[in-house]
């Protein structure tokens, strides 16, 4: 169970480890939350889910560039 944990936080891009480090709340009760808030609402936390994940990639990549006055 523990490998497909890692895997599924790997590869589903760890939106909701990273939010549970920046709010301080454990990870689990993160995911916890977006499964029943979409069974609830009928999938709408997923496109924040998504969109979230979009921002995070977009970040990861701004800040791994070199500006051109640095150098």
């Amino acid at each position: 169970m523990k490998k497909l944990q890692v895997f599924v936080e790997k590869y589903a891009f760890g939106v909701c480890s990273h939010l549970g480090e920046k709010l301080g709340i454990a990870t689990s009760a993160i995911r916890l939350f977006f499964i029943y808030a979409s069974f609830i609402t009928f999938g709408s936390p997923i496109i924040l889910y998504l969109a979230l994940a979009f921002v995070m990639n977009i970040r990861k990549y701004l800040r791994r560039r070199n500006p051109v006055w640095y150098y």
